[in-house]
C-alpha cells in the first residue's frame, strides 16, 4: 500500500509524461507547511529558468505570519509570472505536482494567470 507522498508523486508522473508531450516550458509547484515555491523548467527539462518561493528573503519581508497560506501563494503566483516574462517565456504548461488543484495551488495558478503567464 502507498503512502500519501507516493501517491502524489505517482499522480505527479502520470501529468508529467503528458507535459513533456507538450514540448512546453513547465511551472511546476511544491508545496510545505510553512512555505510554496515555484520553478519554471525548460522545456526539455535541463534547466531551471526563474525561480520564486516564500522562502525568499525579499517576499518573507512582505508576509504577514508564516508562507503557508493563500495570500502568501498569490504572491508568489505573480512573482513567478514576473520573471518568466523577464527570461522571454509566455506559455507555461501547469505541473501540480499531483497535489489538487484547490487552495494554495489554485491561488498560485490564478495569481500567475492574471499576471499574464498562459496555460
Amino acid at each position: 500500500m502507498l503512502n500519501k507522498k507516493e501517491q502524489r508523486l505517482r499522480r505527479a508522473r502520470q501529468t508529467r509524461v503528458r507535459i513533456a508531450l507538450q514540448v512546453k516550458a513547465r511551472l511546476t509547484v511544491f508545496r510545505s507547511n510553512l512555505h510554496i515555491y515555484a520553478n519554471l523548467i525548460s522545456e526539455d527539462g535541463s534547466k531551471v529558468l526563474a525561480s520564486a518561493s516564500t522562502a525568499e528573503k525579499g517576499l518573507r519581508t512582505e508576509l504577514k505570519g508564516n508562507g503557508g497560506n493563500v495570500a502568501a501563494a498569490q504572491m508568489v503566483g505573480k512573482m513567478i509570472a514576473e520573471k518568466a516574462k523577464a527570461a522571454g517565456v509566455e506559455s507555461v504548461a501547469f505541473d501540480r505536482a499531483g497535489y489538487a488543484y484547490h487552495g494554495r495551488i489554485k491561488a498560485l495558478a490564478d495569481a500567475a494567470r492574471e499576471a499574464g503567464l498562459k496555460f
